[in-house]
């Protein structure tokens, strides 16, 4: 998945999803990235996207980036 500024979703990008909730990617089924709290045996199924647990809302899954997203910071070496 893309950000609507076109930059790829990685693992460990903290990202606003809207205005007053910032969630962290924990992980991408796109690029094969998986944390070990969500691990691809467990989530791989979904086929495409990311999960990404806000702070406000929980654990989300995404295929399309919501026009509001934006990337804030990226984990070392993303």
């Amino acid at each position: 998945m893309k950000y609507p500024d076109g930059a790829e979703a990685r693992m460990g990008d903290r990202v606003e999803l809207w205005d007053g909730n910032v969630g962290i990617v924990v992980c991408s089924i796109d690029t094969n990235e998986y944390s070990a709290a969500y691990p691809q045996d467990a989530w791989g199924q979904l086929g495409a996207g990311v999960l990404i647990l806000s702070e406000n809302a929980g654990l989300i899954h995404y295929k399309e980036p919501e026009t509001s997203m934006r990337l804030l910071s990226r984990e070392a070496g993303n």
